[in-house]
């Protein structure tokens, strides 16, 4: 393990940033809160990274110890072209990062894709994942609604403003939506490949089998946040995850796909509602 210490800001308080070498490559991840408080890890959807739990993580600290990580292709982590960028593979190396972490149990939440690599980190280590939060997760492919303004060609690499503006309007409630300019920044740091990759690993793991198939069987709380104006997974879907003995399913109304940034405090509520309830604290 390498760590490098940083200090970015977030909301005021104090990251601790440092960077996990793993067998396939370098894992940038960022810890905020008490160490000693019960461990939350925040996992983001493609094309995004770590920053897009910025707005959420300060409401969250006062509860938890929590934990974000870049995915392999994403942020500040490495972005290698050999290594398979497939859900079950990020799924382990986020669990490799917590192990390193000395982070022996944490409730999982993971945003649009990352609830994927959530769902295969339960699936992959039942014993470290006490609890998932799955915030507009798309449950399958027949839930996914297509667009042809996401469609960004290999001679269009890196991509203009403009273009990334198209391609990431889908992921909030209103069209006009202004994404953060970091935000955009993040999708220009990945290399064609890593995004092409990464969203053909996710498309992969839903054929494969539905996530509410996977969760109804692990026996793990759940918890499904779900915008209800969601531009990219039809909002009708969460209830999907009912199959999930005990799931706890709840549609925010004029949010779309993105609440944690166009509404943190309102998920924040929710999330930290379910939390309480199967937080394990820290030896």
């Amino acid at each position: 393990m390498t760590v490098s210490d940083g200090k970015p800001r977030v909301g005021g308080e104090t990251t601790a940033s440092s960077t996990l070498s793993l067998d396939d490559g370098d894992i940038h991840v960022c810890q905020d809160g008490p160490r000693d408080a019960p461990a939350l890890l925040l996992i983001h959807g493609s094309a995004s990274s770590a920053r897009s739990w910025d707005l959420l993580v300060p409401l969250l600290t006062g509860a938890h110890h929590v934990i974000r990580i870049d995915l392999l292709g994403h942020g500040l982590s490495g972005k290698p072209a050999g290594p398979s960028y497939a859900v079950p593979d990020q799924a382990r190396r986020a669990g490799a990062a917590l192990d390193l972490l000395g982070v022996e149990r944490a409730i999982v939440a993971g945003h649009s894709s990352g609830g994927a690599v959530a769902t295969a980190l339960a699936e992959q280590r039942p014993g470290l994942v006490s609890a998932l939060a799955l915030v507009n997760a798309g449950p399958g492919m027949h839930a996914f609604i297509p667009s042809e303004s996401a469609v960004i060609a290999p001679s269009q690499w890196p991509p203009t403003d403009e273009q990334l503006r198209r391609f990431a309007e889908t992921a909030f409630s209103r069209p006009g939506y202004q994404v953060p300019q970091d935000l955009l920044g993040e999708v220009r740091m990945m290399t064609y490949h890593a995004l092409t990759a990464t969203m053909q690993g996710i498309r992969d793991y839903l054929e494969q089998r539905a996530l509410p198939d996977r969760l109804a069987v692990l026996g793990t709380p759940l918890l499904v946040i779900f915008g209800a104006d969601d531009r990219r997974w039809r909002s009708s879907s969460a209830a999907d995850y009912r199959v999930v003995p005990g799931a706890d399913v709840e549609l925010l109304p004029g949010l779309g796909h993105s609440p944690i940034l166009e509404d943190p405090e309102r998920t924040a509520r929710s999330l930290l509602a379910f939390t309480a309830l199967h937080a394990t604290r820290a030896d």
